[in-house]
């Protein structure tokens, strides 16, 4: 038997693949075992950039398995700490995800690439929401796509299940980079190094900061950043890493991150 999630590591930069042919749809016991992964990730400091993923070229993940729902499993079954897929709901990841969609995202896996912060999506990737003409609704798209998207485009979307093809989805802005299947992991990998080479308490910051103020004003969000509502913010101010960033550039040379 295949396992449902495979996991690599390739030092700071995780990767994780659902791999659960031929669709890649979660069904409750999958999304409790990637909330662990993904806890596991945000609790472990040597860890900065997560890659969600898919095995095959035809599905990213096709959401809820529905031969799961068939056989019983309810919408609000038990989906394990983060929510469905473990990324919905997760509670103090303060580092990146990378969705690096390598095939159709239908409902849940179109909602998994939406809960993460960067997406890179092959040129034959197709993201859509069916959840109406199963008699369902893609409860997190319906709260995430209106913060993204144009209104009527995100409504269009979440009432006629329309397609989005990786071209119009870039264009849309949902979508980073387009590229060729076959460079797909190379470009989430260089993308991560990016990352990677900025100071994490400073990469935690720019995350919780736009989280906070997402739906504020430019005014509240900059009356936020001088309290104190924004710990991560304060902690990267106090910390040696932004110290060390001015010294090594005024001394030309690579920061060292401690992390502190």
């Amino acid at each position: 038997m295949n396992d449902p999630l495979i996991v690599t590591r390739n030092g700071p930069v995780l990767t994780v693949a659902i791999n659960r042919p031929k669709a890649n749809a979660i069904d409750a016991a999958t999304s409790r075992a990637m909330g662990e992964i993904i806890a596991g990730f945000r609790d472990d400091p040597s860890l900065r950039v997560a890659i969600l993923t898919g095995s095959g070229e035809r599905f990213f993940c096709a959401g809820w398995d529905l031969q799961a729902a068939a056989a019983g499993e309810a919408p609000d079954s038990d989906y394990g700490v983060g929510g469905f897929g473990g990324l919905a709901r997760l509670p103090g990841l303060a580092k990146p995800v990378i969705a690096a969609v390598n095939g159709m995202a239908v409902g849940g896996g179109f909602e998994l690439a939406l809960a993460c912060d960067l997406v890179l999506a092959v040129d034959t990737a197709k993201f859509w929401l069916p959840e109406p003409r199963v008699g369902i609704v893609a409860d997190a798209a319906s709260l995430r796509l209106p913060k993204r998207l144009p209104r009527a485009r995100a409504m269009e979307l979440l009432l006629t299940g329309r397609r989005l093809d990786a071209a119009e989805a870039a264009a849309w802005g949902l979508v980073n980079q387009v590229v060729a299947q076959a460079d797909l992991m190379a470009a989430a990998e260089a993308l991560a190094a990016e990352i990677v080479a900025g100071a994490p308490l400073a990469i935690a910051a720019v995350l919780e900061i736009a989280r906070a103020t997402e739906t504020l004003s430019i005014e509240q969000g900059h009356d936020l950043l001088e309290g104190e509502g924004l710990p991560a913010y304060q902690t990267m101010l106090r910390s040696d890493d932004a110290r060390e960033g001015p010294r090594a550039f005024a001394e030309k040379r690579t920061p060292r991150w401690t992390g502190r």
